[in-house]
């Protein structure tokens, strides 16, 4: 097991990348200057907690991003067009007035198998809010693109699904999207707490109150890992990567870890992985 978990070498640099990224998220500074006539990539994840552009240079570095949280998108489907058009067009104007450009391509991102209905709306959405959409691609995949990941499975934990990816020397040999995720640890804390899933969303992203929370939500961590070794039909390949906000608690990759009976591992501000693959498709 030791030995498989060795081939995941790239999860260093891309810690790098996301702890540079992180610091300049919904700030007035980029990460560095533009060079003059610079080609720009857009990625844009239309999530279920919030929508997140990213902006990368030609070369795949992270240069900028912003996000704000939102209830626009349920389930991987966007549920209030118009607030996700006019949420995109407030990030795309913050990035434009931090980068001194204007942004004018961009790729956006769906659940695996919420098909090519899903795919139009999110394609949609981004041309509204007036860039020229040049791709849509499954999460787990744009995750694993940013990763570096030859071979190995990348679990999505998104807002409403989980999504999971297998690659074998390269090539995704298998993709699939099961209805848990984020917003469900959400319901069960409301149901345990008692008070409104506006409420427990607060609850469940406030640090200080994680000790009490876990427990109440561990069975849909638990939920989420048994999805992972039983939804797909090929070998679970290692290693084993886990990205999306939901798992920003110290005992999710343990409790995982655990449930799945093999190593996982957490990159670091895993809730920009997603998002900044995407950005790295924006391209001819």
């Amino acid at each position: 097991m030791q030995t498989k978990t060795k081939r995941f070498t790239n999860l260093k640099a891309a810690n790098e990348q996301l702890q540079k990224f992180a610091k300049v998220v919904n700030s007035d500074h980029a990460i560095r200057k533009l060079h003059k006539n610079e080609s720009l990539r857009v990625g844009i994840d239309l999530g279920t907690s919030s929508i997140v552009l990213t902006v990368l240079d030609h070369d795949n570095q992270p240069l900028y991003g912003a996000f704000e949280y939102d209830h626009a998108v349920r389930d991987g489907i966007v549920v209030n067009y118009m607030e996700s058009v006019q949420i995109l067009k407030r990030l795309k104007q913050k990035a434009e007035k931090v980068l001194g450009i204007e942004l004018t391509t961009a790729c956006g991102a769906i659940p695996p198998g919420t098909g090519e209905s899903s795919a139009k709306i999110v394609s949609n959405v981004i041309e509204a809010a007036e860039f020229v959409c040049r791709n849509v691609v499954d999460e787990p995949t744009a995750a694993a693109q940013f990763l570096r990941l030859k071979t190995g499975t990348v679990v999505d934990i998104g807002g409403g699904t989980t999504g999971i990816s297998v690659f074998k020397n390269g090539k995704l040999t298998e993709v699939v999207d099961e209805p848990t995720g984020g917003f469900h640890m959400t319901l069960v804390l409301a149901g345990n707490q008692h008070i409104k899933s506006d409420e427990a969303e607060l609850l469940k992203r406030d640090p200080k109150k994680e000790q009490n929370i876990f427990p109440i939500i561990r069975p849909v961590v638990e939920k989420m890992a048994t999805i992972t070794k039983t939804a797909t039909s090929k070998t679970i390949e290692q290693p084993v990567v886990v990205v999306g906000g939901a798992i920003n608690f110290k005992d999710f990759i343990p409790t995982f870890s655990k449930t799945l009976g093999m190593p996982v591992h957490k990159p670091s501000f895993p809730q920009f992985v997603t998002p900044l693959g995407i950005g790295m498709y924006d391209h001819e």
